[in-house]
């Protein structure tokens, strides 16, 4: 029987994380100079820091360490959240582009305390 290794591209938390990053990257760009030094910026590295946090925890070795990671990235997309809902305000966003972020944010919450969850279940050490 061959053992299946879990690869950081099967978790599904970090595959959405890591698209929405660059849905957002690829949005921010076209806005205005003032816009992206003070709110773009803050929005790329936010939603940029759910899938590095997912990424780094996946590749740490204790239990513990994984888990204290995931729950960075839970705060990434808090400050996410925040940072989509400011750019709707300032009317950085379109709607299409609004509703897409906040959807694919919504899916995130039940996705990274799946990953916990299973690490909590799966790992001994």
């Amino acid at each position: 029987m061959e053992n299946k290794f879990l690869h950081l591209n099967d978790v599904t938390s970090y595959k959405i994380a890591f698209n929405l990053s660059n849905y957002v990257w690829d949005v921010v760009i076209k806005w205005d100079i003032f816009a992206k030094m003070h709110v773009g910026g803050q929005f790329v590295e936010a939603v940029d820091s759910i899938s590095a946090n997912i990424a780094e925890g996946f590749g740490r070795y204790h239990k513990k360490d994984k888990i204290k990671f995931y729950h960075y990235s839970q705060g990434s997309l808090k400050e996410s959240f925040d940072w989509n809902e400011k750019s709707k305000v300032r009317k950085l966003l379109s709607d299409e582009e609004y509703n897409h972020i906040f959807s694919e944010l919504q899916k995130l919450p039940k996705e990274i305390n799946q990953l916990i969850k299973f690490t909590n279940e799966k790992l001994k050490i």
